[in-house]
Parts: C-alpha cells; sequence; structure tokens
C-alpha cells in the first residue's frame, strides 16, 4: 500500500489529483488514479478498502470518483472515514449532459452517455408538475392539506424516482476502467461548454452535497423519543390500539359528522367529505385549509383540527417513529439533486417536512448544542444577484428584505412585499399578486426582465438554465401535443384556450426554475463551505470534545451537520464550539456569495440560534 500512497503523492498536483474505485472482481476494488495512466495503483478486498482510503485521505486529500455516492460512501463511514471530496458520476452526469451549457459540444454526438451510467434522481422520477394557480401551492405553508398530500412549492411534490428507476441504479459496481472512461467524457463536455468555470463550480457543489447527505444519514439528527410521545399524547392523547384513532381525532370526528348532519361520513375520505359538505350547503372545491377557512359553518373549525391531527399522526406519529427514530437518531435516507431544480428530496421519512411540533423533540445531545440557521429570503436575494438589479440588491440589505420594500415605498405593508415577491417568481397574474408585481416590475427591473425572458422561453417550450449550469427538463410529449394541435387548421377555441393555459403554466414553472435552482447552489456551497469550516474545528480541538457516540464513528467528537431544508441548516455542536462554529456559519454564507456573485454587493443575512432544541430557534 506504501507504493500506492507515494504514487497518488507524485501525481498529486495542486490538490486535483483524482483516484477512481471501481470494481475488480468479486468484492475486490481497483484504485486508478487517470493522471498515472490506466493501470490500477492498488488492488484490494472490500473489507481493505476503508484502511486504503484512510491512508490515501490523509497522505495527500484526492478527489475521489465513483458512479454514486450513495453506494461507495455509507460502508466507508460506518468504519470511520471520511473523505474530504469526490466527483460523483451519477450526479454530475445528470448535470452535464441536460445542460444547455454543453449543448453545442453534445450535438457533436462525440461524447455519448455510457448505458451503464445510472440516472440521477432528477432524472429517474416522473414528470415535472407545471405549477398551479391554486393559492394553496403559493402560501409556502408546510401544515396545509388537500387530499392528504403535502408540498411547500411545486417542485417538492415530485418524487425522487420510480423504483425501477432505483432499482436500475442498484446494479454491479462498474469496472475502474469505465469509471475512467465516464469521468474523462464529463470533464471534457465541461472544457468545452460555454461555461467550464461556472460548471466545475456546480459539479464540485453537487458532490459535496452527496458526501453531506450520506454524512447527515450516518449521523443523523439527535431525537428524542420522551419528547415526541409527549407531543403525541398532548395533541391526539394517549396511543391506541392498533385499528383505532386517537381519542382527540375521535372526538373531532364525531363533531363534525354531528354538525354535518352525516353520521357515517369518512372523514378520511376525500370523496364522501366533499359530499357531506356540498350536502351541508357548503360549496367547496376541495378540503383545502385555505378554502374551507372561506365558509362560516360550525363544522370547519372541528374539521380542521381534525384534519390537522390526521397529518400529524400520518407523517409523524407513533408508526413512524417507531420505523424512523432508533437509538435517539432519526437517520432519513436525502436524495441530493432530487428536484429538477436540484432541490433535495428523501426516500422516506419526510425529513424536509417536520411540523413545528414534532421539532421539540430534536434535542442535542449532552454537552452538545444545536446551531441553527436559515438564510433570510433567500430566493429574491439570489435573483437580485443574478440579474444584477443593484436597486433590488440595495433593498435586499439588511435582515428583512419585506420591510425593505415597504420602506422603499414599493408596497403599503410586509404582507404586500411577499405577496409581491411571491407572485413575481411564480408568475400570479390575478388577485393581489397581480396588482403589485408591476410595482415591482417598476421598482426593479432588470430582475423582473431576468425572470420573464425565463417564462417566455418555457412557454414556447424551450429550456432555461440556472446561475451554475443546470438546465430545466422540457416539457412533456403531452404538452407539445396541445400546443400542436391548436396550431392545426381544425384547432377548435377550446384547443387554443388549452394550448394558451399549458403554455402559461409550462412559463410559470421555468420562470421559478432558474431562481429556485441558483438559490439550491448557493445553499450547496453554503454547506460545502461550512463543511470544510467544521473539518477544521475538528481536527484542532475534537480531542477536548464530550462523546456523542450515537453520531457513528466519524463524528462522535466533531461538530456536523445533521439537517438541510432549502435554505436551513443544522450543525450538532459540542458545547464549546459553539460560537466558533455559528461564525463558521456565517462566513460560509459569505463565501456562498462570493462564489456565486462574485463582488456584486447582494446580501445574504442569517437567522442564527444556538439552542438545546429546534423548537427554540423560532421561525
Amino acid at each position: 500500500m506504501a507504493d500506492a500512497a507515494d504514487t497518488v503523492v507524485r501525481c498529486h498536483e495542486n490538490e486535483q489529483v483524482h483516484v477512481i474505485i471501481g470494481a475488480a472482481g468479486r468484492d475486490r476494488f481497483a484504485l486508478t488514479v487517470p493522471e498515472r495512466g490506466g493501470e490500477p495503483i492498488a488492488v484490494v478486498a472490500t473489507d481493505e478498502l476503508p484502511d486504503v482510503v484512510r491512508e490515501l485521505e490523509a497522505r495527500s486529500r484526492p478527489r475521489w470518483v465513483w458512479a454514486d455516492t450513495r453506494r461507495s460512501y455509507p460502508a466507508l463511514l460506518e468504519a470511520g472515514v471520511r473523505v474530504g471530496r469526490c466527483h460523483d458520476l451519477r450526479l454530475c452526469g445528470a448535470i452535464v449532459d441536460h445542460s444547455t451549457f454543453t449543448e453545442q459540444t453534445r450535438a457533436t454526438g462525440r461524447y455519448p452517455r455510457p448505458a451503464w451510467l445510472p440516472p440521477g434522481p432528477a432524472e429517474a422520477g416522473q414528470s415535472v408538475p407545471a405549477p398551479s394557480t391554486d393559492r394553496s401551492t403559493t402560501l409556502f405553508d408546510l401544515d396545509d392539506f388537500d387530499d392528504g398530500t403535502q408540498g411547500s412549492r411545486p417542485d417538492d411534490r415530485r418524487p425522487a424516482a420510480s423504483e425501477a428507476a432505483k432499482d436500475a441504479a442498484i446494479g454491479p459496481d462498474p469496472a475502474g476502467d469505465a469509471l475512467t472512461r465516464e469521468l474523462e467524457r464529463q470533464l471534457a463536455l465541461v472544457d468545452e461548454s460555454s461555461d467550464p468555470a461556472a460548471l466545475r463550480l456546480l459539479l464540485a457543489a453537487e458532490s459535496a452535497g452527496a458526501l453531506i447527505g450520506a454524512e447527515m444519514q450516518a449521523a443523523g439528527l439527535p431525537w428524542d423519543r420522551r419528547v415526541h410521545e409527549s407531543v403525541l399524547e398532548g395533541e391526539l392523547g394517549p396511543r391506541p390500539a392498533p385499528g383505532w384513532k386517537p381519542a382527540r381525532m375521535e372526538e373531532l370526528a364525531a363533531r363534525v359528522r354531528d354538525e354535518l348532519g352525516a353520521a357515517s361520513v369518512n372523514l378520511d375520505s376525500q370523496v364522501d367529505l366533499l359530499r357531506a359538505l356540498r350536502a351541508a350547503g357548503i360549496g367547496v372545491s376541495s378540503t383545502a385549509r385555505w378554502e374551507l377557512r372561506e365558509h362560516d359553518h360550525p363544522a370547519i373549525e372541528p374539521l380542521i383540527a381534525y384534519k390537522k391531527l390526521a397529518r400529524l399522526l400520518s407523517a409523524n406519529g407513533w408508526a413512524w417513529l417507531d420505523e424512523w427514530v432508533v437509538d435517539g437518531r432519526f437517520r432519513p435516507e436525502y436524495v441530493p439533486g432530487g428536484t429538477a431544480t436540484g432541490r433535495w428530496a428523501t426516500s422516506g421519512g419526510g425529513a424536509l417536512q417536520l411540523p413545528k411540533l414534532v421539532r421539540r423533540a430534536v434535542v442535542a445531545d449532552p454537552g452538545w448544542t444545536l446551531v441553527v440557521a436559515d438564510a433570510a429570503q433567500l430566493e429574491p436575494r439570489v435573483l437580485a444577484g443574478m440579474s444584477h438589479d443593484e436597486a433590488m440588491a440595495a433593498a435586499s440589505r439588511g435582515r428583512d428584505l419585506y420591510a425593505r420594500l415597504v420602506d422603499a415605498g414599493v408596497v403599503a405593508t410586509r404582507d404586500e412585499a411577499k405577496i409581491a415577491i411571491l407572485g413575481a417568481m411564480y408568475g400570479a397574474t390575478t388577485g393581489d399578486s397581480g396588482r403589485l408585481v408591476p410595482r415591482l416590475a417598476r421598482a426593479f427591473p432588470r430582475a423582473m426582465a431576468l425572470v420573464d425572458r425565463a417564462a417566455h422561453v418555457g412557454e414556447r417550450g424551450g429550456s432555461v438554465t440556472t446561475l451554475l449550469g443546470r438546465s430545466s427538463p422540457p416539457p412533456s410529449a403531452e404538452w407539445r401535443a396541445v400546443q400542436a394541435r391548436a396550431s392545426e387548421p381544425e384547432a377548435t377555441p377550446s384547443d387554443e384556450r388549452r394550448a394558451r393555459s399549458s403554455a402559461r403554466d409550462w412559463g410559470r414553472f421555468t420562470r421559478n426554475f432558474v431562481v429556485q435552482g441558483s438559490a439550491a447552489e448557493w445553499s450547496l456551497c453554503w454547506m460545502a463551505a461550512l463543511r470544510s469550516r467544521l473539518e477544521v474545528i475538528a481536527r484542532r480541538t475534537g480531542a477536548q470534545f464530550a462523546d456523542a457516540p450515537r453520531s457513528g464513528p466519524v463524528f462522535r467528537r466533531a461538530p456536523h451537520l445533521v439537517y438541510y431544508l432549502h435554505d436551513e441548516i443544522i450543525v450538532h455542536a459540542p458545547e464549546p464550539v459553539a460560537a466558533e462554529v455559528a461564525d463558521a456559519v456565517q462566513a460560509s454564507a459569505r463565501e456562498a456569495g462570493r462564489l456565486l456573485f462574485a463582488e456584486f454587493p447582494v446580501e445574504f443575512p442569517l437567522a442564527l440560534a444556538v439552542v438545546e432544541s429546534y423548537a427554540m430557534a423560532g421561525g
């Protein structure tokens, strides 16, 4: 092994040497350095691999290359081995094979995608739903409900991957020579792209995100089962026997049935409930909370309370607690790049939708604390930076961008500011949004022009691209068929209206894609920079920390990321370094801003709290 380590050191130049880990027969792996040629520098058994990786990481910190971080990294973490950098061929391939930055090069046919390369999670998922104009999709309220489904934004409703796609992604480990060729293909596409620097940053950030996702699952989110059970008992009553509903839900259901005059209605059936509501004179088209509240009827209040408790029971009740919280840790499987815009998803557990009630159960270990941070109004700040809209950047200075819009006279109230910003990014044209968005266009013309252009591209069926190079998927074949039908000589007025409506819907998706996707890139850079800073803190002071054995062998004495939700993170940190970790969180946010927007004066202030429990962070 010493020869292999010496080879890597000799090949090391400006810390850019790659080490590829590929299959070399049954239960054996080959390590190859492309900069040295095609011959492996070492072939090791599966149980020897962690020690080999540990030594090479300590001596030269290469960029590890593998087909899929989800497969290669967890075993290393379990063995106590943490790597600094990687290149995830699956995730990076999904980006370069669809980016408009590489479109002209791909059109030459010189760099075909290999058949063995598994699809990225967003590639494997179902078609992206066009944004709805329904109010329930624009309020960003995680506690809302309708048909038992949940989603804070249109992209969040998209499944990470079909079961068939997951199975396809878990085939045999490719051999090292196949991985080498694929790495060379991807790097060539980047080198010949229209913006190599941006794509290199995106691939590095996406791969860092893959490492962070695996590490957060390995470490787990600290979780106090007793606190969670007390929350459930306080809201629902004692744990019911199997097959029965909690007492509080039964009481509310009885009240609803009595007020509706429907003794046998099943409140958990959308069809039955809508029928009973309409029979009682309540003219609703859905059971969305916002729509129910528009009606004055004695059944509404207990029905809303029932639905809220039903959501708690199904999403985070006792069955969830039994399945997902083990040994004081919640360990969901994160899916980096799991949505079209690059936002993450999860494969079970609902980690991205933790209601405020159960956040009380997220409690730091003894001698440790939680550093909780969220980026205030991230997406409009990213829009200001992308568009180089100096007026919008000036309005973004300080913690509350919405209040600054009021101070600048753009709108009258903070609520109007929020409605206007959301309407601008989601293409709202009616109601309060339709009235307020034109004021933003006058105040921030460059920012509004950017999202308007993205919408126009989408309406024509084109792809738009984030700041660093992730491109939107094309609309479905059904969408294109609707547009084509409207252009035929025999098209009816109904065909034309449908085509215009579907075009506007897709335009709303692409309008938001460029902003939401670029905000996801900022968040990846934020976390990647923070991960490096936390490692420095751990190396310098780790021996002084209280032990947290349930966080696993890598993180038991190291401050580490344990949670990520779009623009919010949690770090589990030993108490003696909590202030230093908080400073690192702030510094990493500033670094992410510089990486994406250079010296353009857009600020990314954080709401930062050092707390014992997630619920104490507010927000």
